[in-house]
């Protein structure tokens, strides 16, 4: 499959909940700029941890980009580890706090199986932290699995306590930890 003649829209889910998560988040959207062109930036949201058993996991800041390229999506992904790295991000095991997440949402139209590389993402549709940032930046986009644009499919979801903080411009250096309520 080709991805180089044209530039294909990819779809990055960011998160952090370790350290100077808005330092994080902020350098790797600094970083995933350099990977295409006309990138969008959506607001930073906070959350609880999703998935684990956990209690005691920090909050996470949550955001979604997209960007386009021509860089094909094994590429893309090999990319944003190197990013994830930069920022410290330590793979131990599964659903762990990080210093940065970052996934590949979407990537155009495709549908890409691999060993590495599950796109769409697999769970995204499930995610309140992924869809509401999502349908910020592409809210016409088209799961093309579940042929619903991200902005159904947002819509669709329970209330997960998600809340929308502001601009990554306008955040302060630090976003104090709010507690789960």
């Amino acid at each position: 499959m080709a991805y180089k003649s044209e530039p294909i829209v990819a779809c990055i889910g960011l998160g952090s909940n370790l350290g100077d998560r808005v330092a994080h988040l902020r350098s790797a959207v600094n970083a995933i700029q350099h990977l295409g062109a006309s990138m969008s930036v959506s607001s930073v949201y906070e959350s609880e941890p999703f998935g684990v058993g956990d209690d005691e996991q920090p909050i996470y800041l949550n955001m979604a980009v997209s960007i386009q390229t021509k860089l094909a999506p094994e590429q893309l992904l090999a990319e944003l580890l190197d990013i994830e790295r930069a920022n410290g991000r330590v793979r131990l095991r599964r659903n762990e706090a990080r210093t940065l997440d970052l996934d590949i949402l979407m990537f155009g139209e495709h549908l890409i199986e691999t060993s590495a590389l599950t796109v769409p993402h697999p769970r995204m549709h499930e995610r309140a932290f992924v869809m509401l940032p999502l349908a910020e930046i592409a809210p016409h986009m088209v799961h093309p699995v579940l042929q619903r644009t991200v902005s159904e499919i947002a819509a669709s979801l329970p209330d997960q306590g998600v809340r929308r903080i502001g601009s990554l411009d306008a955040a302060p250096a630090q976003i104090p930890f709010t507690n789960p309520v």
